[in-house]
């Protein structure tokens, strides 16, 4: 009899005209699954994924751990999405997103922010009327990745117990522990290593450029707890290039060009730096770290427009004593424009539009470029 039951309840739940209400009504209803079936579905890091869409009408249950679980912020680091969507990272094999993560590869800003100095200089020391050496700019462009790469990654090895509470930097793989601090040393030993590969390859290689880059990238997280100028410092950092780009063209320097184009640089980070940093002031204040953004406050608007006037006639100055043609001064009215939208459009109130002005940058730097070009090219 019981094995008569026992089929009997089976054909039932097999039947393909069971419906999915009946079945669920059933499971719940049963005192022995009603609160660990209940607490089970409506939590908050798991859900119970139901399904009667097979032919032979079987119900099927299974409990999984949703992408935002402690298990996954473990394997993949910061899963930041935009838009609700996620990043390309998160399709990348597993155990590589937290590491891919640790470079900000999908957030090429950064890169860019650290190419385009490197890209004027070296285009200012081609010959009037030609084009600048592509190969030179190619090696360049090809390590500037790594090089911001490492940059990130000592960022984040010294800055991992204040990241973790800062609400936009809390789920950074090393902050979350995804990546171990020996692990973050190995990846940038890694990094610092290719780079250096590719960089001898240039016709004109400076060990003192590199050796500068990454003496001021390992010291510059150290400068967020000493001085509010840390953005000053980390225009040091990323502007190098300006003086690189001409010595890896030219095997000298001419300070009366490349000394204003680093100034400039200097200057242009202040400002892209100072509306970034406003992201953060809230959570700044509160674990001690200083920026500009929190020294100048309300002034920073002004603060930063004086800093674009004088990235702008910087630039101006260095083209003057290369003799670059007309089209540079073109395209340098427009990217002052770009400069006075992005100061007098950004709600410093606001993380998500000073990440779209900070984000912007990367025109400006296209601009000063093509300027540049141009202005070789039509001496």
């Amino acid at each position: 009899m019981a094995s008569l039951s026992l089929a009997h309840a089976s054909r039932r739940l097999l039947t393909p005209s069971h419906s999915f209400s009946q079945l669920r009504t059933r499971i719940i209803k049963n005192p022995a699954f009603d609160s660990q079936f209940m607490s089970r579905s409506f939590s908050r890091k798991n859900s119970v994924l139901l399904s009667s869409n097979f032919k032979t009408g079987i119900a099927c249950m299974s409990t999984t751990t949703s992408p935002g679980g402690k298990d996954d912020q473990k394997l993949s680091g910061e899963n930041e999405k935009v838009g609700g969507v996620l990043s390309w990272i998160d399709y990348l094999p597993r155990e590589i997103q937290p590491y891919a993560k640790l470079a900000r590869v999908e957030k090429p800003i950064g890169t860019w922010l650290l190419i385009w100095p490197f890209l004027w200089s070296a285009t200012l020391a081609a010959p009037p009327g030609s084009l600048p050496d592509f190969k030179t700019l190619a090696l360049f462009a090809c390590a500037a990745p790594l090089l911001r790469g490492a940059a990130c990654t000592i960022n984040d090895i010294l800055d991992r117990d204040i990241d973790r509470m800062v609400e936009r930097t809390k789920l950074r793989p090393i902050a979350s522990g995804a990546v171990s601090p020996l692990q973050g040393l190995c990846f940038l030993a890694f990094q610092l290593i290719l780079s250096h590969g590719i960089l001898l390859q240039l016709t004109n290689y400076s060990p003192i450029y590199e050796a500068s880059y990454i003496f001021l990238m390992s010291t510059y997280p150290l400068m967020k707890r000493l001085t509010y100028w840390a953005q000053a410092y980390l225009g040091l950092t990323f502007n190098l290039g300006a003086l690189f780009g001409w010595h890896a063209i030219k095997a000298s320097l001419q300070p009366s060009i490349v000394l204003p184009l680093y100034m400039s640089g200097i200057f242009w980070t202040l400002v892209y730096d100072t509306i970034y940093a406003h992201q953060d002031k809230e959570d700044d204040i509160k674990v001690g770290v200083k920026s500009t953004a929190l020294k100048f406050g309300d002034s920073s608007k002004e603060w930063t427009t004086a800093f674009a006037i004088a990235c702008i006639s910087s630039l101006a100055l260095s083209g003057y004593n290369a003799g670059i043609g007309w089209p540079y001064y073109v395209f340098l009215a427009a990217a002052s424009g770009q400069l006075a939208w992005q100061i007098g459009t950004v709600n410093l109130s606001s993380p998500a539009d000073c990440s779209r002005k900070f984000v912007s940058n990367k025109w400006f730097g296209a601009l000063i470029f093509s300027g540049a070009l141009l202005g070789r090219f039509f001496p």
